[in-house]
């Protein structure tokens, strides 16, 4: 497939610089249904099931934090996971799901109503309770809800996650990330946050074991030195702490999504999330640990030599890789009597991927190319593109200035962008001044944007290494108040 550069879309059509670049197609990925009739065909079906917990209840909470369709893959994915909890077994009440909901009735959705998450999928979107939606997805609203404190949620279904000392928790997220967050529809969730309603949660002795699973950028940052390993949650994230995740069954991937899907440029999910979602929903889950199951993600996802993979990382406790995701996330009758291949073999084929980043400007390019010459649709899809593009432009100059003035050369700015910790240090030391160095960005040069996570780590290394408020209110106010978009 075409590896989708974002400079590339930005100088072909716009402003005339190179075009893309292209990487060699990697293994094409096998079908789930030949996969799974081939394995039951092999291994027969005469495994025992393992027996149902004793007691405890499954909850769930399931969160998409963006909005806008060029995001469509991630509430695909959410609503993905929604309808494999409800076949194996959840019931709505105790699975509570965020979503903007945007996406299934936007007028760019080539099926309204309707939105799949696989290129032969059928639609995932039925049926999904509409909990906290629009304004009432919020970060706010998220941190009630896991703590289970009804009076602090502000709209929505007032569903919260009311988990006893013998349950079993499973949350997935899926959005942007940057260095030490990730998205939601009202703003961001800082790492450090979230840890302390966790920590909270876990103090209140309101579960059994928690599993997290999340999809974003850097999504390793959230947990990297801050999850301790004696609070019983285990996380899963879709990278670690300095790299993107990535998008698939984007247009030109094989196989690629239905060409209505292919025409607006829309990716219908994200690698890791599709891997585990994919892995879940044609396994016998009695049978398969959590430990299994991050082994077949990451061999799916990591692919050597490719430069568009990603690390898929364990976080916290590692006793309970050994817990069966029957526990967590129940099973599909259907699929009692199927028995996984060897473990040298992975669950899927490799994936053909997008950035993250580029993901958002994919859609954007295709919907400019695909409008017929001439029309009123062909000018105003070159003006969402050019916009999206001169806001990258704009980003990438105001931090690199920034960078300048506070740190004197652009030499200092890239090594400090560039600077990494180590696997057991959190990202940031001080995160009341990495907020304050956000919001005194966006304060003087506008949003930050999706693109602009990427230089997120600049800002949290100015932190840990002393750089205060004043200084960079001054190189922001420098930089980009006369420029702001």
């Amino acid at each position: 497939m075409k590896h989708y550069n974002i400079l590339v879309i930005l100088l072909f059509i716009i402003l005339s610089t190179p075009p893309f670049t292209e990487s060699h197609h990697p293994p094409k990925l096998i079908h789930t249904t030949l996969l799974k009739e081939t394995d039951q065909f092999i291994n027969g079906s005469n495994c025992k099931p393992e027996p149902e917990p004793a007691n405890g209840t499954r909850w769930a909470v399931l969160i998409a934090g963006s909005t806008d369709f060029e995001n469509y893959r991630h509430q695909a994915d959410v609503c993905h996971a929604y309808q494999i909890l409800k076949k194996g077994g959840l019931k709505d009440e105790n699975i509570i799901v965020f979503m903007y909901d945007d996406i299934a009735f936007n007028v760019e959705n080539p099926r309204p109503g309707v939105i799949i998450n696989q290129p032969d999928g059928e639609d995932v979107y039925e049926g999904v309770p509409k909990d906290y939606t629009e304004s009432a997805a919020t970060t706010a609203n998220l941190f009630a809800v896991i703590l289970g404190n009804r009076t602090a949620v502000r709209g929505g279904s007032g569903k919260v996650l009311d988990s006893g000392p013998d349950d079993h928790v499973f949350i997935y997220y899926a959005d942007h990330g940057a260095t030490g967050f990730v998205g939601m529809p009202d703003g961001f969730i800082y790492a450090k946050d979230l840890i302390d309603v966790l920590q909270k949660k876990h103090e209140a002795k309101t579960y059994k074991s928690m599993v997290f699973y999340m999809e974003a950028c850097e999504s390793g940052s959230m947990f990297q030195g801050l999850l301790p390993n004696n609070w019983n949650i285990y996380a899963t994230t879709a990278s670690n702490a300095e790299e993107s995740s990535y998008a698939t069954y984007c247009p030109d991937d094989f196989p690629a999504p239905p060409v209505e899907f292919a025409d607006s440029g829309t990716c219908l999910g994200d690698t890791y999330s599709v891997a585990w979602l994919e892995d879940s929903q044609m396994h016998d889950l009695r049978k398969e640990t959590l430990e299994k199951q991050y082994e077949r993600i990451r061999r799916r996802v990591f692919t050597q030599g490719l430069d568009y993979n990603s690390h898929v990382i364990q976080h916290g406790d590692m006793k309970l890789r050994k817990e069966s995701l029957f526990t967590f996330i129940g099973t599909n009758p259907e699929n009692d009597n199927y028995t996984s291949m060897a473990n040298s073999m992975p669950l899927l084929g490799r994936f053909s991927s997008v950035t993250q980043y580029d993901a958002e400007l994919l859609h954007f390019w295709f919907k400019f190319r695909r409008a017929p010459e001439g029309s009123a649709k062909k000018l105003e899809a070159q003006k969402e593109l050019h916009g999206k593009i001169s806001q990258r432009i704009h980003t990438d100059h105001s931090m690199k200035m920034i960078g300048k003035l506070v740190l004197g050369s652009e030499n200092a700015t890239m090594t400090l962008l560039k600077t990494t910790r180590s696997s057991d240090q959190p990202v940031v030391d001080d995160w009341d001044c990495y907020k304050m160095l956000v919001r005194t960005y966006e304060e003087h040069c506008g949003s930050l944007s999706r693109y602009g996570f990427k230089y997120t780590r600049l800002l949290a290394n100015m932190c840990n290494a002393g750089i205060k408020r004043e200084q960079m209110a001054m190189a922001s106010a420098q930089a980009c108040d006369k420029n702001k978009p």
